[in-house]
């Protein structure tokens, strides 16, 4: 488990850390925190932005998830906080659900209660050791899903960038929204000019100089700009003092009607919050030769959320970017977090005023650099490469996304990777076997045209277990076998892969055997498994099923038939 120093077994990770910690590390750590901080603040602000939430709850936020996943989470380097995969999440859970005239506070009390739900639901899903549900997400349709979120913030941020704004809804409404807004000559050149050069430095820094984070340089280039041109003077919208100060804890009260979307909103973040978790932490857990525990990913989460949720703040998750950052430059535990919590109280406290030049052009800028980064764009190709049917359902899922919503978005994401499973098991593939001259065992005739066959004896394979969505399947391919020139005396089932047969399948089974042996074919099985031997007699199909037609392997199988029937392999013939 990727979990902290000498504390993977406590419940409380990081009290246990505490206690084993080692004054070496402190100096990493502590450099470590205030790195962070220079991109928490920023990001921070810019994703409770993209939340449709003041910006200031973006820093609350940062601060209690910190703090709380430094005490109950699992990971010693892991940094959470607002995420930009969230953001859009949130908006469209609470914003349909804010009065009229778009109440800000209203919203900040609804984010907060929808955190308060997603961390309840992380907490008794990951106690109720139910952290495989990031499972219910497969790879293909996750690139799908985050490449449609990428393209609605790009979209959604565009606006902004340009220094106007947007009321529409939906992923069309923005488009021609902001092509309207472009036509109708709203654009401020000053706020294009400032959020272009964000993002182009941005993206250019990383690569020019490596180790100092390049949303830093452009937030303090931006502020100085802001300063020394009176950019507010130009049209161009800056953040404005802070709120001095730390809320106090707060229970946000809703009504009944707003429950049901916020638990909806709510499910779909803990999956996606908990499906980035777990790629994350797996990532820098393999780095390390450590595994991860997605159980107890889930509960420092849920603890985190829940922390956020009190003190006016919205759902966060895992962020691989700033992570990745902390790596880099050292941190060692989550010291590295309560260091960057501090650092943004502190903030807080002693100087509100300091970000009040802030162009909000830059936050725009910062949002959709982190869009672009969601986006795998290589995954899509090499799924188009590699399996057309899996990149169909990452199509699939961009288009839920961007057709449909965010939130509809993440359940066709699921509803896809489900059914994905279910057609794989519908109809699963099944093949005949023959023996390869030289080869080992017996293999695939697709594979091996030249593999030689048994007559009178037909060995198939059936790659699932067999339930009542295939049991039709499976039945048909062994008729039709039966009914070739000339009929088979046996067919074996080759059943190492039939891994269950449920009660539908059995009667198919009964049926099936009763049917062949009128025409004088016998239904054999090799190498059944123990447990689904034992639901055959549990079922007492061996009534029908003839248990001397029931062979350890699939040689011992063919050793008997050719021992009753003298039958010799041939190679196939031609044409």
């Amino acid at each position: 488990m990727l979990g902290g120093v000498n504390g993977e077994s406590s419940p409380v990770p990081g009290l246990a850390m505490l206690r084993s910690y080692r004054r070496a590390w402190l100096p990493r750590d502590l450099v470590a925190g205030l790195v962070l901080t220079a991109l928490l603040v920023p990001q921070g602000m810019a994703y409770a932005e993209l939340a449709g939430l003041p910006a200031i709850t973006g820093l609350y936020t940062s601060i209690l998830c910190l703090l709380a996943y430094a005490v109950f989470g699992p990971s010693r380097i892991l940094v959470l906080g607002p995420d930009s995969s969230l953001g859009p999440m949130i908006a469209a859970t609470v914003l349909p659900l804010v009065a009229a005239d778009g109440d800000p506070q209203r919203a900040v009390v609804l984010a907060s209660a929808l955190a308060l739900m997603t961390g309840a639901i992380m907490m008794v899903a990951g106690l109720g050791g139910l952290g495989f549900v990031a499972d219910l997400i497969s790879k293909p349709t996750m690139i799908g899903y985050m490449n449609g979120l990428a393209l609605t913030i790009f979209v959604g941020q565009l606006p902004k960038l340009c220094g106007f704004s947007v009321d529409a809804k939906g992923f069309g409404g923005e488009v021609a929204g902001f092509v309207q807004g472009v036509l109708a000559g709203e654009v401020v050149p000053a706020a294009l000019a400032v959020g272009l050069g964000g993002l182009i430095l941005i993206g250019v820094l990383p690569r020019v100089l490596p180790r100092i984070p390049g949303v830093l340089v452009v937030v303090v280039l931006s502020m100085l700009a802001a300063a020394l041109f009176g950019l507010d003077e130009r049209g161009v919208v800056l953040v404005g003092t802070l709120p001095q100060g730390f809320p106090p804890p707060t229970l946000p009260l809703i009504g009944l009607s707003d429950v049901l979307p916020l638990l909806a909103g709510a499910a779909g973040i803990a999956l996606v919050s908990l499906t980035d978790t777990i790629s994350t932490a797996s990532s820098f857990a393999a780095r390390e030769g450590r595994t991860i525990d997605g159980n107890r990913e889930m509960v420092g989460i849920g603890a985190a959320n829940l922390a956020a949720g009190f003190f006016q703040g919205f759902p966060v998750s895992t962020s691989g970017s700033r992570t990745a950052v902390a790596v880099q430059v050292g941190a060692r535990t989550q010291v590295t977090g309560l260091v960057g919590a501090a650092a943004i109280t502190l903030i807080l406290l002693l100087a509100p005023g300091l970000l009040r030049t802030l162009p909000q052009p830059t936050l725009a800028a910062v949002v959709i650099a982190a869009s672009v980064s969601l986006a795998d764009v290589p995954g899509t190709v090499r799924l188009f490469r590699v399996r057309r049917t899996e990149f169909a359902l990452s199509v699939a899922a961009f288009l839920g996304v961007v057709l449909l919503g965010v939130l509809p978005g993440i359940a066709v994401a699921v509803a896809l990777s489900i059914g994905n499973v279910f057609r794989r098991a519908w109809w699963p593939y099944q093949t005949v076997l023959g023996r390869v001259p030289g080869l080992p065992g017996f293999h695939d005739v697709r594979s091996y045209p030249e593999a030689e066959l048994l007559p009178g004896c037909v060995l198939v394979r059936f790659d699932a277990p067999l339930f009542f969505a295939n049991a039709r399947t499976f039945r048909e391919q062994l008729e039709r076998r039966s009914r070739s020139d000339p009929a088979p005396r046996w067919i074996v089932v080759a059943a190492e892969p039939i891994t269950d047969v449920d009660t539908t399948a059995a009667d198919m089974l009964h049926d099936l055997d009763v049917a062949l042996n009128g025409r004088g074919v016998h239904l054999v099985f090799a190498e059944m498994k123990d447990p689904v031997r034992r639901k055959i007699d549990r079922y007492e199909l061996t009534g029908t099923l003839d248990p001397a037609h029931f062979f350890p392997t699939l040689d011992a199988a063919v050793d008997a038939f050719r021992r009753e029937t003298g039958a010799r392999w041939t190679a196939p013939q031609p044409g």
